[in-house]
């Protein structure tokens, strides 16, 4: 039985999976939110991007159950004494163990046979520079010159073969789920939805669904004989970064913007609610901090947190535990020092908000002010919140890769897109060009921002009373036969 090993983050992402159940089923009881969530996944681009967002939330949900495995007994060991690996792993992990496992010596390009770098070794009684064979990566090739193209070709079709029945048996399973809601026949609803004539755009979310059926099928069935994303530097398979990567730009993109909730909506809603001096002091806090460079305070609060965990090693079993209290602190530090525009945003507001008519009844009807700032106020800047906090989760994605390259983001111990592109700034001016890790990095997070841009574009649109800007779809309707 492994020991189950709880991180800072991991229990700050399940609290967060908690909480949107919660919020899934108080919209469930609030007809104004299912309408404006419809209106989101109406949108075609938005429910595509939802569809790469929950395969994104699916990796970093499976990356954060972490547990170190069990050793077995030694002898001479009395009984009931576990003995427990020092490696802290995760779900992931043992999904992708042959991706760490099959660890070469160096760099290695993607689909290779063979090491990117050059050796010196004796060809019939000449010391020649040749590329020696990879110990991993198309080991199972006896003539790799002559068999590499076509085992690469028919791995790849029989990976795309598979990925198109996968997405061929979540068409059918839409289409009928479709059809039944709708009590028609599923060949009706089959046309409707190929020629996007239902209300939601079910055409959009199936071809986000096909596009990575049939890019991560090649990949699934090469990934077991080949390192597909080849090698970095120490001989680590760049898919396995990249994937472990997602999990750092999700524990980044939500915890540190739910981190600026607290301050800016309490700072935000009291200050537009009171005036006066209140309102003053909360202005002079903000000002001052948006006068300071981000980069600049952001950088000295993380050397402060690095020079604490340097000084109490002993707080901590693995390495991992350091990194990823780094990390949850690093979320924290973003929070703590972006707050100030949602805070601004929301004091306009709340400014507005006072003057209306059922804010001055309760105030007549002698009403706190406590209870008029949580039962009116907060109700009408939620969306505002809702707006914002999905605006700032692709940029502070955005914003942990420029940390990482300038050395003030994640742990180095810890993989990230800002870790793995820094790291690739000194391949990149090397002879020959070491171009796929950057490459890999680059994809991966551009997949990814753009996807919650889009959302967060839907989001907008739905929530926000003065962006009602819905694009126009017309659907056609075709006569039944009696």
């Amino acid at each position: 039985m492994p020991k189950f090993v709880l991180l800072w983050t991991d229990a700050a992402i399940w609290l967060m999976a908690a909480a949107a159940l919660g919020y899934i089923l108080i919209v469930r009881r609030r007809p104004t939110l299912v309408a404006s969530w419809r209106k989101v996944f109406g949108d075609a681009p938005a429910l595509a991007s939802t569809v790469v967002l929950i395969v994104g939330l699916v990796i970093t949900l499976t990356d954060c159950v972490h547990f170190r495995a069990a050793l077995p007994a030694a002898a001479g060991t009395s009984k009931g004494v576990m003995a427990y690996d020092t490696r802290t792993q995760s779900v992931l992990d043992a999904v992708l163990r042959r991706l760490v496992e099959t660890r070469e010596t160096t760099y290695s390009r993607p689909l290779a046979y063979e090491s990117f770098t050059r050796e010196s070794r004796d060809v019939d009684g000449r010391v020649e520079r040749v590329a020696p064979r990879l110990q991993f990566g198309g080991a199972h090739l006896q003539r790799p010159q002559e068999q590499w193209a076509g085992d690469v070709a028919w791995r790849a079709l029989v990976g795309l073969v598979g990925g198109l029945a996968l997405a061929a048996l979540v068409a059918a399973i839409v289409v009928l789920a479709v059809a039944r809601h709708a009590g028609q026949a599923w060949r009706a609803t089959a046309l409707e939805v190929w020629r996007g004539e239902t209300a939601t755009p079910w055409r959009a979310a199936l071809g986000a669904v096909l596009g990575m059926c049939v890019v991560g099928g090649p990949i699934v069935a090469l990934v077991g004989h080949y390192h597909v994303f080849g090698t970095d530097v120490t001989g680590n398979d760049v898919l396995y970064q990249t994937l472990k990567s997602v999990r750092t730009a999700f524990v980044i993109g939500s915890l540190a913007t739910l981190a600026t909730l607290p301050l800016a909506v309490v700072l935000g809603i009291v200050g537009g609610y009171f005036k006066g001096w209140v309102d003053e002091v909360i202005q002079y806090l903000y000002t001052v901090l948006s006068s300071i460079p981000n980069i600049l305070l952001i950088a000295a609060c993380v050397l402060m947190v690095q020079v604490f965990l340097d000084k109490h090693p002993e707080l901590f079993e693995t390495g991992l535990e350091r990194a990823d209290l780094k990390l949850f602190l690093l979320c924290a530090v973003l929070g703590l020092t972006g707050w100030a525009g949602l805070c601004r945003l929301l004091r306009a507001e709340t400014l507005k908000l006072r003057e209306f008519d059922y804010v001055q009844a309760a105030q007549a009807f002698g009403v706190g002010p406590v209870r008029i700032m949580s039962r009116h106020v907060f109700p009408n800047v939620a969306h505002l919140m809702l707006i914002v906090t999905v605006l700032d989760f692709s940029s502070l994605i955005l914003y942990e890769a420029v940390l990482s390259y300038v050395g003030v983001g994640v742990d180095p111990s810890m993989n990230s897109f800002g870790g793995m592109i820094n790291f690739a700034r000194n391949e990149m001016s090397r002879d020959p060009v070491v171009w796929w890790p950057f490459a890999a990095a680059f994809g991966f997070m551009v997949t990814l921002v753009l996807a919650a841009n889009l959302f967060a574009d839907g989001v907008r649109d739905a929530f926000d009373p003065r962006s009602r800007a819905f694009r126009r779809r017309v659907l056609r309707t075709r006569p039944r036969a009696a």
